[in-house]
């Protein structure tokens, strides 16, 4: 369905009473303010599709679980041992890999780095983006909730379109379109396309938990 309200603004220009005058920032903010969080992520590029329940700790310790592709995959990232751990076959099964973040073994299909896979460097990649370019602000409400499900439910989405400067890329990224949910203010959906517009990936974001409490051996089987 078309939202039943839309406004668009350049950040550029006087902020509008109804729209916060930068909501990248305010999102930022909330995000430091989060501990933990567990999402499960939908990749979709031109290398293929990922899908994968991802969970993240402050200072940075990531685990990802993976049903698509490799089903059953785990890889665990400890910013302490700056180590990635893979269990090809599931947790507790042989063999066990211990890998550096950069290689490209443990990249996702479509570069990212699982060291650099929390929304925390995505926000900030955006951010760069947005030095020197453009920021469109979409506000959609209840009935336009996308990649959520309907038994889910959904608050308000803000809708935001960053642009880079001409000429300007932040991983190969020249645009970002992200969907900010209104309560968590996390994104629920993530199109990134490169400097001819073409479309890099979209990433949907289901299933959130933030400050969850997860176990000692969650991060360390």
């Amino acid at each position: 369905m078309l939202p039943a309200l839309m406004l668009t603004a350049a950040l550029s220009g006087a902020p509008r009473p109804d729209t916060p005058p930068d909501p990248l920032a305010s999102a930022i903010e909330h995000y430091r303010t989060v501990e933990s969080y567990r999402v499960t992520i939908h990749s979709t590029h031109a290398n293929g599709e990922e899908h994968i329940l991802y969970y993240y700790q402050k200072p940075g310790l990531v685990r990802m679980e993976f049903f698509r592709p490799h089903a059953g995959a785990v890889i665990i990232y400890n910013p302490h041992t700056q180590l990635v751990r893979l269990w090809p076959f599931g947790v507790g099964h042989f063999p066990k890999i211990s890998l550096s973040p950069a290689n490209p073994l443990i990249q996702s299909l479509s570069g990212q780095r699982v060291d650099q896979s929390d929304i925390g460097s995505l926000f900030e990649n955006i951010r760069l983006l947005q030095k020197g370019g453009s920021t469109t602000i979409l506000v959609d409400t209840k009935n336009s909730c996308p990649g959520t499900r309907e038994s889910m439910g959904c608050h308000d989405i803000l809708h935001l379109v960053v642009t880079g400067a001409d000429g300007n890329a932040v991983a190969n990224v020249h645009s970002s379109e992200l969907w900010l949910d209104s309560a968590s203010q996390f994104p629920v959906k993530v199109i990134n396309r490169d400097l001819k517009d073409a479309i890099i990936e979209t990433v949907l974001m289901e299933a959130l938990e933030i400050n969850i409490a997860p176990p000692d051996t969650l991060f360390n089987p």
